[in-house]
């Protein structure tokens, strides 16, 4: 089975969940056959030289679209998106053609395909007979209007809901189009089932760990404070919700523990933290922004946070934790599509004071950490390893004809 896989997101070492779910995407399906990936992406923003050279020895091959030679520079890199949208508006559709004919290719296959629509549209436009992929991470629309249920202001609502209604357009129509659609957990694949013409199209295709990068435990970061409570994502604007969940917990959760336990520290961790959530920074919170891995601080953590209000698809922050055994309390929202059972693996809660109280019970109680940290851990190990990826991805081509 030969395989062209391609994706506006990729970088290694991976710095967070989207780059994990590539990754270990890439790793599951070169078990599966020839695989042949395509960044759209220039070098410097996947990691430099060091990743080329970790994807193109992991893969049959690698190499790049047209659309990931824009200039660095400002001036230069607006002319060329110019270029391609008015003069040359396929020419990563036309490169990834040409490759897929070249090496006789059996499926293309789109990580991240929730955000490559434009592109599989060209594609499938020109070429109908090429077997297509929608690898999406989550159910876009949802995460959209998700928001709905924190927002107030008329205008913004008003926004959310035109971009929401416009990605289900986009979802119905791909299900259609594409021969498979790929969710991350049975919640998603629901949903799209729900909207597709033919449901047998529909696949889970989970968020995974690699374990086996999470064996050995590196050294603590340089002052780490205990106790310690973690909340690690994207950050980037007010309303994103990673910013909202890191306000609730500094606004309502955290004084609950403050009367409790005034020595807590509070870490904030992740791409453009440090931008949105700069005044948060005290004697008592640290905001680290982005950092080449998290590890030296979620392996030394004592409860891991996932108090999102909002969302789609499944957390890798919970699948982390479990690699790294940490004991932690989220939303219910926070651990969706991931089969937890609050008391054996994590805790639960959603309002305030109920939160509080899960953080307060894990940080008083060790035993009680280390177990859900353990069973966590197996649960884990059991269902979101590579080698699940790989049995899923085998159904996947199975029914797209490739026997793999």
């Amino acid at each position: 089975m030969k395989i062209l896989f391609t994706s506006p997101i990729l970088e290694h070492p991976a710095a967070g969940g989207p780059q994990l779910r590539i990754e270990n995407s890439i790793k599951a399906l070169v078990k599966l056959g020839e695989v042949t990936v395509v960044s759209r992406l220039r070098e410097k923003l996947i990691g430099g030289p060091q990743a080329s050279s970790f994807y193109a020895g992991l893969a049959h091959s690698f190499c790049f679209s047209p659309s990931a030679f824009l200039s660095e520079n400002l001036v230069l890199r607006n002319l060329q998106k110019l270029f391609y949208k008015y003069l040359h508006p396929d020419a990563d559709a036309d490169f990834l053609i040409r490759l897929f004919d070249k090496g006789k290719m059996d499926v293309l296959w789109f990580g991240y395909g929730n955000i490559s629509w434009p592109l599989i549209r060209a594609i499938k436009g020109r070429r109908p007979d090429i077997k297509v992929v929608c690898d999406t991470d989550s159910v876009w629309s949802r995460f959209l209007l998700r928001e709905l249920e924190v927002e107030s202001d008329p205008q913004r609502r008003a926004q959310i809901e035109r971009e929401g209604k416009a990605k289900e357009v986009e979802e119905r129509d791909w299900t259609g189009l594409c021969e498979a659609t790929l969710a991350v957990s049975e919640v998603d694949a629901a949903y799209y089932r729900s909207i597709a013409a033919d449901p047998a199209r529909v696949h889970v295709f989970s968020n995974v760990i690699d374990l086996a990068s999470y064996e050995k435990f590196p050294d603590a970061a340089p002052g780490l404070k205990h106790p310690s409570i973690y909340l690690a994502g994207t950050y980037g604007h007010a309303a994103s919700p990673m910013d909202r969940a890191a306000r609730w917990v500094l606004e309502e959760v955290l004084p609950l523990l403050r009367a409790e336990i005034p020595d807590l520290h509070f870490y904030i961790v992740g791409k453009n933290s440090e931008l949105t959530l700069a005044d948060a920074q005290g004697p008592n919170v640290t905001v680290t922004g982005r950092l080449p891995t998290v590890l030296p601080y979620l392996c030394h953590m004592d409860v891991v946070l996932v108090p999102l209000k909002f969302e789609s698809g499944t957390r890798f922050k919970i699948l982390e934790s479990g690699a790294c055994r940490k004991a932690v309390v989220s939303t219910t929202l926070g651990a969706e599509g991931i089969p937890v059972t609050d008391g054996q693996n994590i805790l639960l809660a959603d309002e305030p004071r109920p939160f509080a109280e899960a953080i307060l019970r894990l940080l008083r109680d060790p035993g009680l950490r280390q177990r859900l940290g353990d069973d966590l851990h197996a649960l884990v190990e059991e269902n979101y390893s590579v080698d699940t990826l790989v049995r899923q991805g085998r159904a996947v081509l199975a029914r797209l004809g490739g026997g793999a």
